[in-house]
Order: C-alpha cells, then structure tokens, then sequence
C-alpha cells in the first residue's frame, strides 16, 4: 500500500515541522493513532505507536516501534524498527516539508509493506487523511 497526500497552509516551516516531525504530536490530529509515546533515551528517536481502525462491527489495531531515520528541515522519515529480533511488514512515513506560496507545503507518503486490513484499511486510511488535513490545518495556522 502506498498513500501520498499534500497540505498548503499559511505558517512557517519551522512550525509545521513541529507538528510532523514528532510522532508523539500525531495523535492530536490524526484520529487512526490514538497513542505514540516517545521511548526516553533513545537514538535516534524512537516512538511506540499505536495504530487504531473501525468500520462498523470491524476493528483492527497495530503496535509498531517507529524511528526517525531522516531528521533534516525540509525531509523528515519514519520508518518501522522492531527490537524483539523477530521479520515484521516494512512501515514508511515520509514527510517533505517546502515553502510554498506565503506558507508551506507538506507532502507526506505512506508505504506499508503487510496485509493490515487489506483494502478496506487502505480505503479508510485515505478518508482519514482527508479528515486529518483540516485539523492539522487549524492546529498550525
């Protein structure tokens, strides 16, 4: 699965950044991750996630440890880091952040390498990220 979407508001990079650059934030704008805890002391940074979907009587849930392998101003990358020894699907968060015209441009692409819900979560991760759009827009404008 592979999901792209692009956010234009009116705030700086640098306060954008702060919104996308730490996972522990996400779960203030973004409904499908109800918990990401930073894990202390780790290097590089590292978050507990947790993944949450619901349609109807169907719901799935997913814990991933993710790193930040990609920590730079204007590319930020996520990416999934099991410690328990154990082959697990590939997680990918990838955010670009650009100026754009009297703000910044946000461009952030998942890549899932696993079955999680097959197409029925690929189609309400996208619904969610349309959702999640407006609600990080009014969190950083």
């Amino acid at each position: 699965m592979d999901l792209t979407a692009t956010l234009d508001v009116a705030c700086t990079l640098e306060h954008l950044r702060v919104w996308v650059g730490d996972l522990s934030r996400y779960p203030e704008w973004l409904t499908i991750v109800p918990r990401a805890e930073s894990e202390q002391g780790s290097e590089p940074s590292a978050w507990a996630v947790e993944l949450r979907a619901k349609v109807g009587p169907i719901a799935r849930s997913k814990r991933l440890r993710m790193v930040r392998i990609i920590d730079d101003p204007g590319h930020i990358r996520f990416e999934r880091e099991e410690i328990d020894g154990r082959s697990h699907s590939l997680w990918v968060l990838d955010a670009v952040l650009e100026s754009s015209n009297g703000g910044a441009r946000l461009t952030m692409g998942l890549h899932y390498g696993g079955s999680f819900g097959a197409g029925l979560f690929e189609r309400l991760l996208a619904d969610e990220i349309e959702a999640s759009k407006q609600t990080l827009r009014s969190l950083v404008e």
